[in-house]
């Protein structure tokens, strides 16, 4: 065994005792809990834009996208761009001809205006219409026409029904080897007052929506690794991976 696979034996036994480890898990829990009252995924930005997720999701989305370097990412929710051009900016890392594609029923001007000065733009495109309307999934299945590695990413409405619509939706672009991410699955676990006057709550939500679209397929796996190394994410049961 060279000194390289040393080292990766050594982290992967690391995250097998953060598995393991009952305690730690809780406190991360329990910590994850107290700083969603704080809004603390609203604290980062991205080059300039608002990215409205934890930097620990979004090193484990780095280490995905070095790991497949997909031809296109495809995310449902734009916001604040942030995360999009993320994305775009590590594509334009890595080279190639790679690109991101964002879809959004509502993509506001304000917001639109920043995306589209910014300088990693040229590695974005976007569509503005409901993710799961039939003529939008239409419009990404073109995008996705010829593609060799496509990694799609559900970040929009969180009740169950949307998520679910999206995930019979958007599943069969993913490619064998690539991911289906879903974030915010952490709803079905936050206390009721932190949960507010949002259409989602427990039992309905994007965990909710997995747990359902995982008892339909057998192309998807959840990637507990990826969670047990983070501890603190947003996606708890929401990274899958495509294994066929």
């Amino acid at each position: 065994m060279n000194e390289i696979e040393k080292f990766e034996a050594q982290v992967a036994a690391n995250i097998d005792g953060l598995l393991d480890d009952r305690d730690v898990q809780a406190l991360s829990r329990i910590w994850l809990r107290e700083i969603t009252r704080h809004k603390y995924a609203y604290n980062f930005k991205w080059m300039g834009r608002p990215i409205i997720q934890f930097p620990q999701d979004m090193i484990a989305m780095q280490e995905i996208i070095w790991e497949l370097q997909p031809d296109l990412i495809i995310e449902t929710g734009i916001a604040h761009g942030g995360s999009v051009l993320y994305y775009a900016s590590l594509l334009e890392l890595i080279g190639g001809a790679g690109y991101v594609l964002g879809v959004d029923i509502d993509i506001r001007e304000h917001n639109r205006a920043q995306i589209e000065s910014h300088p990693m733009r040229k590695r974005l495109q976007m569509i503005q219409g409901s993710s799961i309307a039939a003529e939008t999934v239409a419009q990404v299945a073109e995008h996705v026409r010829g593609k060799q590695r496509v990694l799609v990413i559900l970040d929009s409405n969180h009740t169950h029904a949307h998520v679910l619509a999206e995930l019979q939706a958007y599943a069969p672009f993913v490619t064998c080897g690539s991911y289906l991410v879903v974030f915010d699955t952490l709803l079905e676990d936050m206390p009721d007052d932190l949960l507010g006057d949002r259409p989602w709550g427990k039992g309905n939500n994007p965990k909710t929506a997995v747990q359902e679209f995982l008892g339909t397929t057998d192309r998807f796996e959840i990637d507990q690794r990826i969670v047990s190394k983070l501890l603190i994410t947003v996606a708890p049961d929401g990274y899958l991976r495509c294994v066929r």
